[in-house]
Order: C-alpha cells, then structure tokens, then sequence
C-alpha cells in the first residue's frame, strides 16, 4: 500500500466535494460514508491488520479513517440533498471535517513511521 497516495487521496475529496457543489453533481454517499471501500480501507480491513493489527498506531488509523469517512460521507447527504451551503460550510476550515482530515492524514503517518513501510 502506498500511503503517500492514500493521503493524497483522501486530501483530494475537498476538491471532489467543491466539485458536486459547483456541479450539483450527485454523489454515493453510502460508499463515502464506508471506510473499508476506497483502497486504504481495504488494506486497513485486510493486509494491515494481520501485519499491524497490535499497534497502537493501527488502531489509532482505523479508527480515524472511520471518523472520516462518516464525516465525508454526511457532506456527501447534505450535496446530495441539495444543501450546498451547508455543504460548504461543512467543508471549511477548522469544521468538524477538516479536523478529521487532518487527523486520518496523521495517523496514516504515525503508522508508516511505526510499521516502517
């Protein structure tokens, strides 16, 4: 799993989010909302905890890509819903969503480092 990617991927659904917005566009935000379908969450789900299930910076990752992907997932309902501004407030800065990317972004770091991958 390349975990540079896995961040730069999950950094990239602000962007994708702005998008929707702009586009009223209609997103699945039952697949957003679930943290074991995008690639990182499949290898969390599977591969990782076999290999670092018993680290505490395992644990900590799965637990905020969870969070954030719940979030995501109900930014996804509110687009969806056609609630644009909420939407957008709920992606700016120091929201609820913006502390959990920002978490998952640390803790998929915390666990590279530990696991040494």
């Amino acid at each position: 799993m390349d975990l540079q990617k896995a961040i730069a991927a999950h950094g990239e659904w602000k962007m994708k989010f702005r998008t929707a917005i702009a586009d009223k566009a209609k997103l699945d935000a039952a697949a957003i909302s679930t943290d074991n379908a995008c690639p990182l969450g499949k290898w969390l789900h599977g591969e990782a905890k076999i290999k670092f299930g018993k680290m505490g910076t395992y644990g900590k990752c799965l637990a905020e890509h969870a969070a954030f992907h719940k979030l995501a997932g109900q930014v996804a309902t509110a687009i969806n819903a056609g609630q644009y501004d909420k939407a957008n407030a709920m992606i700016g800065m120091n929201t609820d969503y913006s502390k959990a990317s920002t978490a998952v972004t640390s803790a998929i770091m915390a666990l590279k480092r530990e696991a040494k991958i």
